[in-house]
């Protein structure tokens, strides 16, 4: 059985992240940068941001502010929450990991420490990539030495993890803007600041023995704000060699939906049918505040996934139902 649906799912809903567990659907958000709240549905289509809190940090500490981009994922029993997070100043953002208390994706969290590798430099956008029964923590972080006064870009690392809740590794570059289309949005402000180059919101996307990392690229206030692609088959998955770059955006803009970026992944109720999550904007010039929750299906070209043309405010999308 299946029903139909209208993008965006949810008018307001910056960088959505969804998982699926024992029958339901979670997406984990944060609401004015200031707190973390989880929403429960049977279904992709119906989840809305009238969830439960889980985590409201105590003022005056190193994550009290700016909480961007969380995740929730189940390792061997528990749930651990990743987020960004500061205190207040943009250079100090870093990834926080936190734990529910209860074993549940919508318990309460509480709140474990940094994730810190070496150099230790801003990182946001975190998330956890299982391979040959170890943990790896992927994410965007600046180049060494970089701050806000001076031009940088954000880039994608790797490292290995000791557990959910330490890093054991040097970080390692995988990929950094290099085509045009990872570049829109690098110009000077009208605060005299530089707009970074930008490679951001890694998702990882497994197929057999293939592992995916889906990224965001370009500014993310920009309607160029894109996905893009690197593929790992075999060898060391620390050696940035052993991963292929797509030299083109793999997901962008179409009419109506602007921005396209800042995905999830997760499995349709039947259990077989893809679904990607992903924000966008109405308007070219929409701005963070416009983006909107969005999903449509997407297929596979042997271990090459085809996410296709961006679905429209029109286009009623099918989704399977129980």
């Amino acid at each position: 059985m299946t029903e139909t649906f209208h993008n965006p799912i949810i008018e307001e809903g910056a960088d959505p992240f969804v998982t699926a567990w024992q029958g339901n659907y979670y997406y984990v958000y944060s609401v004015d940068d200031a707190r973390i709240e989880v929403s429960r549905a049977d279904n992709i289509h119906h989840l809305t941001r009238a969830g439960k809190c889980v985590f409201r940090p105590e003022p005056d500490m190193p994550y009290s502010k700016q909480l961007w981009a969380p995740e929730i994922h189940e390792i061997d029993g528990d749930w651990y929450l990743y987020v960004a997070a500061d205190d207040g100043d943009p250079v100090n953002h870093r990834m926080y990991v936190l734990r529910s208390r209860d074993k549940t994706p919508d318990g309460e969290y509480e709140m474990i420490g940094v994730l810190r590798a070496e150099p230790d430099c801003l990182a946001i956008d975190g998330t956890v990539l299982h391979h040959d029964g170890k943990l790896y923590f992927v994410w965007s972080g600046w180049d060494e030495g970089a701050s806000v006064w001076i031009p940088h870009n954000q880039s994608i690392f790797i490292a290995e993890m000791k557990s959910p809740t330490e890093i054991g590794s040097r970080r390692v570059l995988l990929s950094k803007p290099d085509y045009d289309w990872e570049k829109h949005g690098a110009v000077k402000g009208k605060n005299g600041k530089i707009a970074p180059m930008v490679n951001e919101g890694p998702q990882i996307l497994y197929k057999d023995s293939t592992i995916h990392i889906v990224y965001s690229a370009s500014h993310s206030m920009t309607r160029y704000y894109c996905l893009g692609l690197l593929t790992f088959r075999g060898g060391d998955i620390l050696d940035p060699a052993a991963w292929v770059k797509s030299d083109h955006p793999v997901f962008s803009e179409s009419e109506g939906t602007h921005g396209t970026g800042h995905c999830s992944f997760v499995k349709a109720v039947d259990g077989k049918t893809d679904f990607i999550i992903y924000h966008a904007m109405r308007t070219p010039d929409g701005g963070w505040r416009s983006r909107g929750f969005r999903a449509q299906p997407f297929t596979w070209d042997g271990d090459m996934p085809v996410f296709g043309k961006a679905a429209t405010p029109a286009d009623a999308i099918e989704i399977p139902v129980r």
